[in-house]
């Protein structure tokens, strides 16, 4: 066993000594250490670590959903880490409480990320009214960390009042984060040629702001131009249930320009849809998603822990590949044991 096996048993181990009565009172007075501790036993694929998480998690939820969730995504080096250390420091001078989960991304082979939002968020991290928290995605749904929605509710439960999600960049990972998030950020380019190419419609449909960055020194102009083709694309979409229409800006996290108005979009979003019953809507439909995502994922890690199945399974793997069984039929075998 490595020293970093050792090393991060060791404080497992420790974390299972603290009783569930310690951990929530340490989460709702704030304490720094009890959430983090918190959050890894949700992260840990241990079952008894998993358990005392879920009680955690019960405890905690009477005290969540105060906050207002924001995924923040966008093209690889839009600078999405620059942009919430920009946008996190602008709010935590409006005297509010950010919480920045980043996902980071895991490698295929080695399973190990990068983790390195820390690194990259220093000034926010050192802030005495931030939490930055880097997870791994492991191989959860496009590299959004499969405990993400539950890390929420302790965040909330701490006293953070605004939830930053950052994402690994365009794709699958955007479905999953903007199913459990109230505002729905889209980070753009400008000046990389045509504005509109490499850009998923639907990534489009789901932003509720697309904002261009780094509108600062030459860029200004073409930042501009941007905001105008992507005013005109937006207006080509259907309406949104919420009724709202996806404003475009442009920001400078450099030089701070622009932050302020971000946020007073986002101010201005809610209200609409607290008004007219968007918001809560919402919040029900993505508790009742995260409800059967969590039945799916349970089924999956019975179905794999099951000792007939893993008896069974190489055996017909054999006879899928060698072609004597196709692989619907030895599937349904499978399933039959379960």
């Amino acid at each position: 066993m490595s020293d970093e096996s050792i090393n991060k048993n060791f404080h497992l181990k420790k974390r299972d000594e603290i009783s569930l009565e310690k951990y929530v009172a340490g989460i709702l007075s704030g304490d720094i250490s009890l959430l983090s501790a918190a959050i890894t036993l949700i992260e840990s694929a241990n079952p008894r670590h998993r358990e005392l998480a879920e009680q955690i998690i019960e405890e905690c939820l009477p005290h969540s959903g105060k906050s207002i969730r924001i995924g923040v995504t966008g093209v690889p080096g839009v600078g999405k880490s620059t942009f919430i250390e920009s946008f996190g420091t602008f709010l935590t001078t409006q005297e509010r409480k950010v919480a920045v989960l980043a996902i980071d991304p895991s490698s295929q082979k080695s399973g190990g990320s990068i983790l390195g939002d820390k690194t990259r968020m220093e000034d926010l991290s050192a802030n005495k009214n931030a939490y930055v928290r880097p997870s791994p995605a492991k191989d959860s749904l496009g590299g959004v960390a499969r405990n993400t929605r539950e890390t929420i509710i302790l965040c909330e439960a701490a006293g953070y009042d605004t939830i930053l999600i950052e994402t690994v960049g365009v794709g699958q990972s955007e479905i999953a984060v903007h199913g459990m998030v109230d505002f729905f950020l889209l980070l753009m380019l400008a000046g990389a040629g045509d504005e509109l190419q490499g850009i998923k419609r639907g990534i489009m449909e789901m932003a509720d702001a697309v904002v261009i960055t780094k509108a600062d020194g030459d860029n200004i102009e073409n930042s501009k131009r941007a905001k105008t083709e992507y005013k005109n694309a937006l207006h080509l979409f259907p309406a949104s249930e919420s009724n709202w229409i996806p404003p475009v800006s442009i920001c400078s996290a450099y030089d701070n320009s622009g932050i302020e108005d971000i946020w007073n979009t986002i101010e201005s979003y809610k209200n609409h849809t607290i008004t007219n019953g968007f918001f809560n809507h919402k919040r029900q439909n993505q508790a009742k998603y995260w409800m059967y995502e969590t039945i799916n994922k349970e089924l999956k890690r019975s179905f794999f822990n099951n000792p007939e199945i893993s008896k069974e399974i190489k055996k017909l793997e054999k006879e899928v590949t060698d072609g004597s069984l196709s692989p619907f039929k030895a599937a349904h075998l499978l399933l039959a044991k379960l």
